[in-house]
């Protein structure tokens, strides 16, 4: 019962949830929906922790649906930025 809970705070507008149960989304429209996802993420909320309980819930049953494989590269990239924008990041 968690995870359900868990998949409705994680994903409060349904757009990961919808995303599975439309047909015919491609990658394009996989990745749209992601960052419309992540923008409207409350920033309380951590997202390695909201990427991986959607992936638990969604994804494992349905891995080669282009939702499951755009969560899946964004659990595996590294959330850390690279360098600092701004002077400080090109200045020597």
């Amino acid at each position: 019962m968690a995870q359900i809970d868990d998949t409705a705070r994680f994903d409060h507008k349904g757009l990961i949830r919808e995303a599975y149960r439309m047909e015919g989304v491609g990658p394009g429209e996989a990745r749209s929906i992601f960052l419309d996802w992540a923008l409207s993420l409350p920033d309380e909320t951590e997202q390695s922790m909201a990427l991986s309980s959607l992936y638990e819930h969604y994804g494992r049953s349905a891995p080669e649906h282009p939702m499951s494989v755009v969560l899946k590269e964004a659990m595996e990239a590294d959330m850390t930025p690279k360098r600092r924008g701004g002077w400080r990041g090109r200045r020597d």
